[in-house]
């Protein structure tokens, strides 16, 4: 019986857990122990214990939750967090998790066994708070779920001491915290720096500063719903119902399916898509760079949907915006447009974010100097005196792994970390025995779902690998990844639609379009509905459980119930992403510009007999040029085959009759929404 051991019980770690107790009623594997380890007395990892006050989860419900296991009818799109976190010991009960789960367990080190020496690979060693003694356990396999967000990054400010409170995002639970009519300065620009600055600004605090370095991109949760020609008898809107979510209210084919390698490796859609956002963001609130946001879009190398994170959480927007309305020249064409159509912007009561520069310095007596920018919020604040009673730092997490040390390689070979890891971003293709699970982050997305396409991936390796449909091709390791810029603190962020749809791909989870179109056929009531939510619905993970080595005979229902209703919410033509807009015209300019590359490809393969649209370089920094095909990971575990890159010259592209693929995955485009 194989050994596993899990790190970290957060979303990540309980999924990699249910999947590996339940691989043997899907993969025919043996059953295998498995023993998760998680240093706090409970499970949801930062959803456990850093929650603070009004937080919710800036990903839908629809996206969020797990394949199986789906949040209720009647509960909001975007839950509370404390309820997420019921909803993971739910999980857990639901799934029989608990008897492998041991709490207050700190793992202290894992080590790779001598060389030579006979039995599992590698040891474990954990300290349980109960008894204070350290023991061991060796295990053939590790999954590292221990998080991205664990360690408190502080960046240093000089003179920060003479702030009288400093606080990390990690240590801040409500604004009882802030205090009576005091100054606070909130450090960052994601999703935790706008609720805590929303806090500050609607509680009884003198005076909130918002600090930035970069820049950020406000974005909204849910598609927009603008009033049309707003000065005449107040406008008309299209209806008073909620919008969809924005993060599934994609369409796939030609999106993620269905595109030839030669666009979908290509800049091509991430322009389209980045012009796209703007003008929609432009068109319904006249601010092209972020969601109703007049200052702190970022630099110009960095505003670009390619590169960067959307803050999903825009709470904070009208209130930094606020001191700017009327202020700045906007022009004719701008009047015209807020004539015509608006994104109604919400009521501030007369209560505004001063949005700064990063601090250079604090002097002694406290008074904050901002960085020279030449922004509009530095002419704004460059004289203003700030002198801050409480600074809160929501400027992310750390990735360390203190249990892999130098010392740990007994066995002679260092531990890879997560940011080593090659394949998919899950495990490097020299030690596949230990997986990195939850490390990647999506630009407008979730991790809790991307963890799950993981797991399964990462557990079909370890305990199937002869199920692997084909190898798993290292030219298709980096379409689906954002195209940070070397100076980036952050370089593990993906395209979550291109992600799922990739690891998708990997384990034969993808239904092509006529097996979506026979779905509809089975004669089983509302079967009708498959092949549209296949082609119009966004790439939730119930939808890729309906083949493939995972199948469950639930995500139809799903997919007919859950995924078609979203479908349905869906406005035509008004809406930021409605059907029109992220639907119909994406499929009508990217379908035939797929065709006509397929057609240049198999033309180009008959003439020369080499494939096109994997130029470039691999994951492992190894140059490939068009037709020579690096070695992919499982050549030998699934019966010697070898450079399987499809036929016609259409490699990788799980094929529509002679089109032979192009059932790809477009990774051009971030999220391709807004």
């Amino acid at each position: 019986m194989k050994k596993i051991a899990i790190v970290g019980a957060g979303p990540a770690g309980l999924v990699t857990l249910k999947y590996l107790l339940t691989s043997h009623h899907f993969l025919g594997n043996e059953p295998v122990e498995v023993k998760l380890f998680e240093a706090e007395d409970g499970v949801g990892g930062t959803f456990y214990r850093r929650m603070y006050e009004n937080g919710e989860l800036v990903s839908s419900k629809q996206l969020t939750c797990f394949s199986d296991f789906r949040a209720r009818d009647d509960e909001p799109d975007f839950l509370p967090a404390v309820r997420y976190r019921e909803y993971l010991t739910e999980y857990c009960s639901k799934f029989q998790l608990w008897p492998h789960i041991h709490l207050n367990t700190k793992v202290t080190h894992i080590t790779r066994k001598a060389a030579g020496k006979e039995g599992s690979r590698h040891v474990v060693t954990f300290l349980p708070t109960e008894t204070g003694n350290e023991e061991q356990w060796e295990c053939d396999a590790i999954a590292i779920c221990a998080g991205l967000h664990v360690t408190p990054n502080i960046p240093e400010i000089p003179g920060i001491e003479h702030v009288p409170t400093v606080l990390h995002s990690s240590q801040f639970k409500s604004r009882a915290q802030f205090g009576e009519n005091k100054v606070v300065m909130v450090m960052g620009g994601g999703e935790t720096a706008s609720d805590v600055a929303t806090l500050s600004v609607t509680g009884n605090t003198k005076q909130t500063v918002m600090c930035h370095r970069y820049g950020f991109h406000f974005a909204p949760k849910r598609n927009l719903n603008p009033v049309l020609f707003p000065n005449i008898f107040g406008g008309w809107k299209p209806k008073e119902t909620l919008t969809i979510p924005l993060d599934n209210a994609r369409a796939s084919l030609f999106d993620t399916s269905y595109v030839h390698p030669l666009l979908r490796n290509s800049y091509a859609m991430w322009i389209f898509y980045n012009r796209y956002v703007r003008f929609i963001l432009w068109l319904t609130t006249g601010t092209p760079g972020g969601y109703d946001q007049l200052v702190g879009e970022p630099n110009p190398e960095l505003d670009h949907v390619s590169k960067m994170f959307f803050t999903k959480s825009s709470k904070a927007s009208a209130y930094v915006s606020a001191p700017y309305r009327g202020v700045l020249d906007i022009g004719i064409i701008e009047r015209l447009r807020q004539a015509i159509i608006q994104q109604p912007i919400p009521e501030t009561h007369g209560r505004h974010i001063d949005l700064a520069p990063w601090p250079e310095r604090i002097t002694e007596d406290g008074r904050v100097i901002f960085r020279r920018t030449h922004r509009p919020e530095w002419e704004r604040m460059k004289n203003e005196v700030v002198k801050p009673d409480v600074i809160v730092f929501c400027t992310g997490y750390r990735q360390e792994f203190p249990f892999f040390t130098k010392q740990n390689s007994s066995g002679g070979q260092l531990y890879r970390l997560a940011n080593e890891a090659d394949v998919r971003g899950i495990w490097h293709h020299e030690d596949p025995s230990v997986g990195f699970i939850g490390y990647l982050r999506p630009n407008l997305g979730a991790i809790p779902p991307l963890a799950e396409m993981q797991a399964q991936l990462w557990v079909l390796h370890t305990l199937a690998p002869e199920k692997l449909p084909k190898p798993i091709d290292p030219r298709d390791e980096l379409h689906f990844r954002l195209w940070h810029d070397k100076e980036s603190r952050i370089h593990y962020g993906v395209d979550h639609e291109t992600y799922v749809y990739q690891l998708a791909l990997d384990m034969g989870a993808a239904m092509g379009f006529w097996e979506a179109i026979g779905k509809a056929f089975t004669g089983y009531e509302n079967a009708w509905r498959i092949p549209l939510v296949w082609a119009f619905g966004a790439n939730i993970n119930s939808k890729m459980r309906m083949k493939g080595p995972w199948k469950w005979s639930g995500a139809e229902k799903i997919v007919k119930g859950e995924m078609w209703e979203s479908i349905t919410r869906r406005r035509w033509f008004f809406s930021v992403s409605d059907v029109f807009w992220l639907s119909v015209l994406p499929m009508c300019i990217f379908g035939p510009i797929s065709f006509a590359c397929w057609v240049y490809a198999t033309v180009f393969w008959l003439l020369t007999g080499r494939e096109v649209g994997y130029g470039g370089y691999d994951s492992y920094g190894n140059k490939i040029m068009d037709g020579q095909g690096p070695k992919m990971v499982g050549e030998k575990e699934v019966n010697g085959m070898k450079n399987m890159n499809g036929t016609n010259g259409m490699n990788g592209m799980n094929g529509m009759n002679g089109m032979n693929g192009m059932n790809s995955v477009n990774g051009a485009k971030a999220q391709k929404m807004m």
